[in-house]
Formats: C-alpha cells, sequence, structure tokens
C-alpha cells in the first residue's frame, strides 16, 4: 500500500493527457486539467456548472485515499490541504501553464511553469509523507 500514490511526473503526465490509465488519481487528474481548460475564459454559467463537477472529482480522490491508504501514525502531522486539493491545483496551474504558452512573455511563462514545478515537488513529498505516516490529511485519523 505504500506505493500507492502516483508520483509527480505521473500526475503531471496525466494531467497533459497521456499516462493515466488503470490508476483513479491519474484519471481525475486529467479530468480535472480538462475542466480547467474549459474553465478558462467560459460563462459563468458554464463556470459554476465546471466547479461543480471539479468539486465531485476531489471528493472522489480524497474518498479514494482514504480508503487505499493505511491510517497514519498517532504523532503524524496534518496537512492544511486534502490530497484531492493538491491535485485540484496541480491540474489548474498545468492548464494556466499550458495556456500561457500562447499568450504570455518570457518572465510571465517563466513564472507559471516554476510555481507548476514547485507545486509538483511539494505533491510528491506529502505523498511520499502520508504514505509511510508521518503526515495526514484534514478529515483522516
Amino acid at each position: 500500500m505504500r506505493d500507492t500514490l502516483p508520483n509527480k511526473n505521473q500526475v503531471l503526465q496525466a494531467c497533459r493527457g497521456t499516462g493515466f490509465p488503470g490508476h483513479p488519481l491519474l484519471r481525475a487528474a486529467h479530468d480535472l486539467t480538462e475542466l480547467h481548460e474549459r474553465r478558462l475564459g467560459a460563462s459563468v454559467e458554464l463556470a459554476v456548472e465546471l466547479d461543480t463537477r471539479r468539486t465531485d472529482l476531489v471528493h472522489q480522490i480524497d474518498c479514494w485515499v482514504t480508503a487505499a491508504l493505511p491510517p497514519s501514525h498517532g504523532a503524524a502531522r496534518v496537512h492544511t490541504e486534502t490530497l484531492g486539493a493538491v491535485i485540484d491545483r496541480l491540474a489548474l496551474l498545468t492548464a494556466h501553464a499550458y495556456a500561457a504558452l500562447a499568450h504570455a512573455t518570457g518572465q510571465e511563462l517563466a513564472m507559471v511553469w516554476e510555481n507548476l514545478a514547485e507545486l509538483a515537488v511539494g505533491y510528491e513529498d506529502l505523498a511520499s509523507e502520508v504514505c509511510t505516516g508521518r503526515r495526514r490529511l484534514p478529515g483522516t485519523h
């Protein structure tokens, strides 16, 4: 069970539409990115609908993580976000990073990609700590 969470490269590949067959978190990462891409420039009505679908996907991720991972140690520190929320932010930053390729200037583009890279490293650190029981997620014991 300790290796049930995908690494950052797998999540980033899934966000871009490759490498997600069979793993529910990777499928959800892909779907979240598609929703964020559709949300860019969407009408208010469509944005509300897309956000509802995103909320459902984040909840599905969190339910899967709670069911799939062993409980954390009693002294494990609590993280500020659920894993679903972190993956949703990775999907958002991925959508923005690829949109920036068409519209951003050099410095803007570099900043967007740096933010994505930093969050990906943060995800991998969190996944490792959760899998080893050193960190727990909100709502879990």
